[in-house]
């Protein structure tokens, strides 16, 4: 079941760029963000008796905190104006890092062992990353991929920071619960934000349904799923999944927005995806 429940959040994941990109088409970043927490707070309230009890600790406040601040707060932010900047195929092998990053984290902060051979991973996969941006030319779909694949990379340290302190709660508390905590403090924070960027003033059917869609669907079902089976199994093992991101994320972005990849892009998007499999090669020894 941890196994099932991954390969389904990675698919919403992977659908999540893609939702994005045609919101942002409609409007501003920060509105869209902040409509999609408002629309998963709604629907957490309405599941308010199957959120559990936590088993709260003395302290456990600042780890919920940060998990939130980690992602969605920070994540989105970073992730919002990456895809105003870069293609939806661009970030989803940007986010192929982020594997390599949580071992890096786990070996920082929870003195877990990294290998050299995860090391060259992680080294090779950056690498690759900045390939892809250099040579990624300016076009409707990316119109800064530069900057848009750097602010994707920011936004996939705030998910392994994320994905650390969800380990440390997942003992005490429900997936469920910790996916609404993250609702929760998501929609206080993007509020000013929102309105300082102006509150919508028109009605885009397109836009308003992908923004229903990463509400319910995608806010609920990939971070439900994946918090489920972040309390099953070891961190870095739930976060290889990611690995199938990427490819995911760009056949969704050549079938649905029509997006493009030239020959240096596939290579540079072949160095990330070579990089994260020595680094979990790594990590296994």
């Amino acid at each position: 079941m941890p196994t099932l429940a991954l390969l389904c959040a990675v698919l919403l994941w992977s659908s999540s760029f893609i939702a994005l990109k045609i919101a942002f088409d409609s409007y501003s970043p920060m509105a869209v963000i902040f409509a999609r927490m408002i629309t998963a707070t709604f629907c957490f309230i309405l599941l308010l008796p199957m959120l559990g009890r936590p088993r709260y600790q003395k302290g456990d406040w600042r780890y919920l905190v940060a998990m939130a601040a980690c992602e969605p707060c920070l994540y989105f932010i970073f992730e919002a104006y990456a895809l105003l900047n870069t293609s939806a195929a661009q970030a989803g092998m940007i986010s192929a890092t982020l594997p390599l990053l949580v071992a890096l984290g786990a070996f920082l902060f929870l003195k877990e062992k990294i290998t050299r051979l995860s090391l060259a991973g992680f080294v090779i996969a950056v690498g690759g990353s900045v390939w892809l941006s250099l040579h990624s030319p300016s076009n409707e779909q990316a119109p800064n991929p530069l900057l848009g694949n750097f602010l994707e990379f920011l936004a996939m340290c705030c998910a392994a920071g994320y994905t650390l302190i969800l380990k440390h709660l997942s003992s005490r508390y429900r997936a469920l619960f910790l996916t609404a905590v993250q609702a929760w403090i998501g929609s206080v924070f993007f509020l000013p934000l929102a309105l300082y960027e102006g509150i919508p003033t028109t009605f885009e059917l397109e836009g308003i349904l992908a923004i229903l869609y990463l509400g319910v669907i995608v806010t609920l079902g990939a971070y439900g799923l994946f918090n489920y089976a972040v309390g099953q199994m070891p961190a870095s093992l739930a976060t290889s999944f990611i690995n199938l991101l990427p490819l995911c994320t760009a056949v969704l972005a050549v079938l649905i927005l029509g997006e493009t990849f030239t020959l240096f892009q596939v290579l540079a998007a072949g160095v990330v995806l070579l990089g994260v499999f020595i680094g979990r090669m790594g990590h296994r020894g």
